[in-house]
């Protein structure tokens, strides 16, 4: 989920880095945007999924919230996910979203987690490669 771009942003960049890589199936969605139901779907698609979302009013957008509480009653699990979090000046989206899926059956979150403080910086590029990196293994 994107509220001004920016989230989405490193989204594609990741997918970008991914696929330069030899991932050979990276679907982005937008959760605020496109159908909840096929947003679901292709989570169970994938052994691995990336959730990005900026930190909203102290949590996260209600639409990110809503994918997690569809995944968890529908028993998400054995996968590995990966964080983008956005925030301004007190990032809570990455916790918030890590403790959610760490409360999960079988569900690896990676410890290489994005950091963006309102829009990209070269920084984050460093922490999108390595997120990349261990996507891909």
């Amino acid at each position: 989920s994107s509220m001004h771009g920016n989230t989405k942003q490193a989204a594609e960049e990741l997918a970008k880095l991914l696929e330069a890589k030899g991932v050979e199936k990276v679907a982005i969605a937008d959760l605020a945007r496109e159908d909840m139901a096929e947003c679901i779907e292709d989570a169970f698609r994938y052994d691995r999924l990336v959730v990005a979302c900026p930190t909203y009013d102290g949590a996260i957008m209600p639409v990110m919230q809503d994918f997690i509480y569809h995944l968890k009653v529908k028993m998400y699990q054995k996968r590995t996910v990966g964080i983008i979090e956005n925030g301004s000046w007190a990032p809570m989206a990455g916790k918030i979203m890590r403790e959610q899926f760490e409360a999960m059956k079988d569900v690896t979150v990676l410890e290489e987690k994005v950091t963006i403080r309102s829009s990209l910086k070269k920084n984050n590029y460093e922490e999108l490669e390595i997120l990349a990196n261990k996507l891909s293994q």
